[in-house]
């Protein structure tokens, strides 16, 4: 069976429409809510959630989601309950689900016990930001066809490694759009669209630029040559302020869809 991931992705290169991927934490309000969300998402018609298993220390993450994993880790969230989360979504609902998380907790949890939990409740990506290419030899030795893939990141410093990190990648390409962290709003690096040219002629699989962006707009001067965005620090605070309403959440995602692929 192919992984929902490959399958959306092959899904909207067949209708030429591209993807949008949005990031929330998990146990945020709660964790019957966070169920609640993802549901509501898949309705609106997202491509792939990434859910955001919270840590004490995100390195790679700016202010909005260190503030959502703090407060999620202060309702007690833990990679137990977001597992028990996953297994409840999967009950009705298929849409392509991926853990942003840091490695510390794979760690802890035990790699082997890890990769097995995400195959059985329905995990169909990984995005370790903290995890090297040079350094995945240990996760990737537990990875199989019927595991979760791990999605590789690329960033405007990456230059001559390129080749080798889109090389044998799958799912997608995570192009990050500037140096530093998420949620930096539209501050791309001044070099971004020579960058983005140059994974996207390397790779044979789609490419999706995150970091920073807020609305369709933020990526007009990109569309051409990427496949697709990722909203993470924009979408947390626009839950936020709306109180996690469901109308909110479906207006935001089907509004930017819209826009993505006018």
């Amino acid at each position: 069976m192919m992984n929902r991931i490959e399958h959306r992705m092959q899904e909207l290169q067949q209708n030429k429409e591209k993807a949008l991927i949005t990031y929330m934490t998990a146990g945020l309000p709660d964790m019957e809510k966070t169920v609640e969300i993802i549901k509501e998402q898949a309705n609106a018609g997202i491509d792939v959630i990434e859910l955001g298993v919270p840590f004490s220390d995100p390195i790679a993450d700016g202010p909005v989601i260190q503030d959502a994993s703090y407060r999620s880790i202060q309702n007690g969230t833990s990679l137990v309950k977001v597992f028990a989360a996953v297994e409840q979504v999967r009950k009705d609902c298929e849409v392509p689900l991926i853990f942003m998380m840091y490695y510390n907790t794979i760690l802890h949890y035990g790699v082997e016990a890890f990769v097995k939990k995400c195959r059985e409740v329905g995990v169909d990506g990984l995005i370790v930001p903290d995890l090297p290419y040079e350094e995945q030899y240990e996760l990737k030795a537990y990875l199989t066809e019927e595991s979760p893939i791990l999605i590789q990141l690329v960033s405007p410093v990456s230059k001559g490694r390129i080749p080798k990190l889109v090389k044998d990648a799958k799912g997608f390409i995570y192009c990050v759009s500037s140096m530093g962290v998420t949620g930096q709003g539209a501050d791309f690096h001044a070099n971004v669209n020579q960058y983005l040219k140059e994974v996207k002629a390397a790779a044979d699989i789609p490419v999706m630029m995150g970091f920073g962006i807020r609305t369709a707009k933020d990526v007009e001067q990109q569309k051409e040559t990427i496949d697709g965005a990722i909203v993470g620090s924009a979408f947390i605070k626009l839950m936020e302020e709306n109180q996690y309403d469901a109308r909110a959440i479906a207006d935001y995602i089907r509004k930017f869809k819209a826009e993505l692929n006018a």
